[in-house]
């Protein structure tokens, strides 16, 4: 049977928790939560009046934007309730196709390696996925809640 560690090295470089870790982290970010469960969901981006709303499970998060929206979606199919999001908005679409993609691609290699199996252990597998890649997001953490701003005001120099 194929396990989570032979899935993740298919994966490569495409792996969300790496992505995360190597392109989110170091950036300028403010920690957001949602009320989601911690298992697998399917999201659907919604557009209000108000702007747009990120709907996991029966929960509704609301989105100041589009790009934001599909960043987060993908951290709620994976039911990461705290992530980093980029205080620079200018970088949260580039981010989000990544992200985006980096799915597509888990997905693939976990069709790839369940095939042949009962559904019951392609189920297993997908599930072992999905958590381990939680837990990776969760042990990198999502930052502080808002970022700290290092910039003097003062205007004279003594």
């Amino acid at each position: 049977m194929t396990g989570v560690a032979e899935i993740r090295d298919a994966i490569g470089e495409s792996w969300i928790p790496q992505i995360y870790a190597d392109r989110v982290r170091p950036l300028r970010t403010r920690a957001f939560e949602m009320d989601i469960a911690e298992r697998e969901s399917s999201p659907e981006i919604m557009d209000t009046l108000l702007g747009c709303e990120l709907k996991a499970g029966r929960v509704r998060v609301p989105c100041p934007t589009r790009p934001v929206a599909r960043y987060l979606a993908v951290f709620a199919r994976l039911g990461c309730r705290k992530v980093a999001v980029p205080y620079d908005i200018t970088q949260i679409p580039d981010l989000a196709d990544e992200f985006e993609n980096a799915w597509a691609v888990a997905e693939r290699q976990l069709a790839l390696a369940a095939k042949g199996l009962s559904p019951q252990s392609a189920g297993r597998l997908r599930t072992a996925l999905i958590r381990e890649m939680r837990t990776e997001i969760a042990k990198i953490g999502s930052g502080e809640l808002m970022p700290l701003f290092d910039t003097s005001t003062k205007q004279r120099k003594d």
